[in-house]
């Protein structure tokens, strides 16, 4: 090598080492994988932020949860039923090619034929027209309170693409369809998606062309994020304190208060906004794997109250949560954001005795034994509730057998309504009843309403109220409406509601980033220090 090569090198050298240096990658892990890419096929937290880096809505949420503008810039209601939005120009798909009225008709068409509650937003959104390029106009059935919200939960898609790759309609994934859009994206977010290997990566490049870059939204520093689901919480923890990820979405609740004091971390939590709670088959005249024959249990409030009464929250908050959670009686993600008052929020009391005479006045004084179906890679904890409720429920004669799953199976299942009893859980977005009582407590319709009322539980005054409130834009009245929804729920035990969780996140400690009560990870405000 000759001297006057050598500074040459050198030189190569130093800018390769300060370009990779500059190039920040941001590693993380939680317990599940993502389920599909098509952002419209299935309305799960986890599966909507992956999708999140690379889709975007027209309108969608800040670092404090308020409302703000993405691809919509603006936006007028001139009639009780009609809404006007102005586009936002300049924005590109990931292929280089414009965003357009085009897109956001085609994309809100599209949710409509979703198998899941996508439908249901859709159908509350209205329909959509193109006035020009970069005006939309929807008009709605009724007027909607909440059309800001509802469209914060339709991931706006590319008319093109879609067409070229014959994905024109959502995947059903609780059948288990696969298209091209189940591996593949394009959308005009923040990241471009690289490579999805199901249960060991997925890889994101930062996007360039990204419009909120020149907008100031992109105020971290990676270019780079891999994904590494890790289902052992051992295992995921070691990761992070050994340095091989930087951040964990979920870190095991037993592992939280020894993280505290550990100076090479970073411990970020909140209360969150979701709900976690029981559902039961009400539907079928026989109940489905279960010992009784030829009838339900489950449609009898005895029966439901019974397994009401047997659970001791406070005793799950303490031993199987470690304190991450608030117990509740009202059947809401958030009950201070829907405005219900705190006095509503009172459990039927725990009690065995009254469990037992309850299932002895239902003709059950032995019990009987049916399945409880959860997920184990979804909420906190999700596996060791389920076995402490089988545990509490045991006491009062019902055998129960915990039917354990990863969430890319419990999905398909409750979704099918494949389940005598389940634990789920439901939030992250708005605060307002309407997107818990609709999907959740109504009543499954055409229309998408009760499509995540996995025990197809159906109360028709309780349909009829929560109809009405749905367009009712008198705020006083909307909030005894919702109020009077939420004392039918308890009076009736359409669900037995547990807690809201508090989430914990975990990172090193060289990582600064927002937490926020959706349980959303924003990668556009992380920062690898």
């Amino acid at each position: 090598m000759t001297s006057r090569l050598l500074p040459m090198l050198c030189t190569a050298l130093v800018l390769v080492c300060f370009s990779t240096a500059e190039a920040k990658n941001f590693r993380w892990s939680s317990q599940g994988d993502a389920a599909t890419m098509d952002p419209q096929s299935q309305n799960e937290t986890f599966n909507n932020m992956i999708n999140g880096m690379v889709y975007e809505y027209l309108v969608d949420r800040d670092k404090e949860m308020k409302l703000a503008p993405r691809l919509a810039e603006s936006w007028t209601n001139p009639e009780p039923t009609k809404w006007v939005f102005k586009l936002r120009r300049g924005v590109k798909w990931h292929d280089g090619s414009v965003f357009t009225a085009d897109d956001v008709v085609f994309s809100f068409n599209r949710a409509r034929e979703s198998a899941v509650t996508f439908k249901l937003y859709s159908t509350q959104a209205g329909v959509a027209r193109k006035i020009d390029d970069f005006t939309v106009e929807f008009t709605t059935d009724q007027p909607n309170p909440v059309m800001l919200d509802t469209l914060a939960n339709i991931y706006v898609m590319n008319k093109a693409w879609c067409e070229k790759n014959n994905v024109v309609k959502p995947l059903n994934y609780t059948k288990k369809e696969e298209t091209f859009a189940t591996r593949n994206a394009m959308g005009t977010g923040p990241y471009k998606l690289v490579t999805w290997e199901q249960g060991v990566k997925i890889l994101h490049t930062k996007n360039p062309d990204w419009w909120g870059i020149k907008a100031g939204l992109y105020e971290g520093n990676i270019e780079t994020v891999d994904y590494r689901p890790i289902q052992n919480a051992a295992t995921r923890m070691a990761a992070l304190r050994s340095g091989q990820i930087d951040f964990v979405l979920d870190p095991a609740v037993q592992d939280v208060i020894s993280m505290r004091n550990d100076k090479s971390l970073k411990i970020w939590e909140g209360p969150e906004i979701r709900l976690i709670y029981l559902g039961f088959d009400q539907a079928r005249n026989e109940l489905l794997y279960s010992d009784v024959k030829g009838k339900n249990p489950f449609k009898d409030r005895r029966v439901r109250l019974a397994a009401y009464q047997a659970i001791d929250v406070e005793a799950l908050k303490t031993t199987v949560m470690r304190g991450l959670s608030r117990p509740t009686g009202i059947a809401l993600p958030s009950a201070s954001g829907a405005g219900v008052p705190a006095s509503m929020d009172v459990r039927h009391p725990y009690s065995v005795t009254k469990a037992k005479q309850l299932l002895n006045e239902a003709g059950y004084p032995n019990g009987f034994g049916f399945t409880l179906t959860c997920p184990n890679d979804r909420y906190l904890n999700d596996e060791k509730l389920c076995v402490a409720i089988a545990g509490m429920w045991a006491k009062i004669g019902l055998r129960v057998k915990v039917e354990r799953m990863t969430k890319a199976n419990f999905f398909p299942r409750v979704q099918g309504r494949d389940a005598t009893a389940f634990l789920a859980g439901w939030g992250g977005g708005s605060t307002d009843a309407i997107f818990f009582l609709k999907p959740i407590i109504h009543s499954k319709d055409s229309k998408g309403a009760g499509e995540s009322n996995y025990g197809d539980a159906k109360f028709e005054a309780l349909d009829v109220l929560i109809d009405k409130l749905e367009g009712e834009m008198n705020p006083a009245l909307r909030q005894k409406m919702i109020n009077d929804a939420v004392k039918m729920i308890h009076d009736e035990v359409h669900t037995i509601p547990l807690h809201t969780q508090v989430i914990p996140w975990a990172s090193r400690n060289n990582i600064s980033l927002v937490h926020r009560p959706n349980n959303v990870l924003g990668l556009i405000w992380v920062k690898v220090n």
